[in-house]
Order: C-alpha cells, then structure tokens, then sequence
C-alpha cells in the first residue's frame, strides 16, 4: 500500500473512532475509546515526523505545510495529553475532545486537499510512494505492538 493511502485509511479510522466516542456517556466507554484514539493518532504521528514528512518537507511545493504540520501535531499532542489526565465524566473533557477533534479535521484537511496531491503529482513517484508506505507500515505495526 502506497504511503498517501496508508495515511487516509489512517484518517477515516480516527473520524470513525470520534463519532462512536462523542455517542457515550459511560465514562469506561469514553475511556476505552480516548486510549484507542490517543494510540491512533499518536502512532500516526510517529510514521509521518519519521519517515513521510522528511520524504517530502523539502520540496518547495510543501515546505511550508509541513512545517506547519510539525507544529499543529505537538497541538493535538498537547491537547491529548491533558484530556488524558481529565476526568473523562465532565461536560468539559467533552468540550477538550471537541477542540482535538476540530484541530484533528483540521489537519487531515490540510493533508489530503493540499499536501497528499501535490506529494503524489510533483515530489513522490508511484514507486517511491509504495516503498514509503511499506517502510511506514513496518513502523507503525512496530509502534501498535509496543503501544
């Protein structure tokens, strides 16, 4: 699978997992849910900063995205790492979800209208693209293993 697809498979399953969470009121439900979201999404992370953005941050069509994608991931790290301490009963921890669920949609949008087509057009051959993704796919089953 090609590096630009294994990232949008990645994104649906995230939109997945915050409609099923935003329906719970149970805070174990919330909870199970939360910790699957935070790997996901941490996880995803890692296979980008290491290895799918270093592919392509030098390319002057996406220099500037990706620095600006660097910097909105510490965001939802950030974001991640305080509804994780909250308590998950709250009005509040569901107003923080929503603001990581806003920054997330953000993110994927800039990713899948903007970076993800000019990487495919421009920067990354067919063949680069499937090596990435094997080398990413690789990473992240190393990550999920460990998480």
């Amino acid at each position: 699978m090609d590096a630009i697809t294994l990232l949008k498979q990645d994104h649906r399953k995230v939109d997945r997992l915050f409609e099923e969470i935003k329906t719970k009121q149970q805070v174990q439900d919330r909870e199970r849910l939360f910790n699957e979201i935070r790997t996901e999404l941490t996880v995803h992370a890692t296979i980008e900063e290491k290895l799918f953005y270093p592919a392509v941050q030098n390319a002057r069509q996406t220099h500037e995205k990706i620095l600006e994608s660097y910097e909105e991931h510490k965001q939802v790290k950030m974001v991640l790492a305080d509804l994780a301490e909250a308590d998950k009963s709250t009005e509040n921890w569901m107003a923080g979800l929503t603001v990581l669920l806003e920054d997330v949609q953000h993110h994927v949008k800039e990713e899948e209208e903007d970076i993800f087509p000019k990487v495919r057009e421009k920067i990354l051959s067919e063949q680069e693209l499937d090596d990435l993704g094997a080398r990413m796919q690789q990473m992240k089953e190393e990550q999920l293993a460990t998480a």
